[in-house]
């Protein structure tokens, strides 16, 4: 069984960073591919980014593009996603996902993610 605990959400003002964090327990934690999702109110859930169970790829939605770093510690069990120059149109509840990496092609959606965090919320004020 896989356990992620997502944390590090807040209020920001447009400009501002937050970053993210997720620790997952299990046994084979460090061998899953990690992501990002994010879901606004009314709005379906969103990919943001993801990265491969070694670290070694990573995807980002164009949205954040230039602005958003994902990252992963697998000797702490931990996913990163650092968020800069946020603008209002980021806020939304953040949740990091995870399941076994079987390729690129599975990174973006959120069906092809087993394991969820509860969500953590970003509030990005004008």
């Amino acid at each position: 069984q896989v356990q992620l605990v997502d944390s590090g959400g807040g209020l920001v003002q447009a400009g501002g960073s937050l970053r993210l964090s997720c620790a997952a327990s299990g046994r084979t934690v460090s061998r899953y591919k990690k992501g990002w999702f994010c879901q606004a109110p009314g709005k379906e859930r969103e990919f943001v980014a993801a990265i491969s169970w070694s670290g070694g790829s990573t995807y980002y939605a164009d949205s954040v593009k230039g602005r958003f770093t994902i990252s992963r510690d697998n000797a702490k069990n931990t996913v990163y996603l650092q968020m800069n120059s946020l603008t209002p149109a980021d806020t939304a509840v953040y949740y990091c996902a995870a399941d076994a990496d079987r390729g690129s092609y599975y990174y973006t959606r959120a069906r092809d993610y087993a394991y969820w965090g509860q969500g953590t919320q970003v509030t990005v004020s004008s």
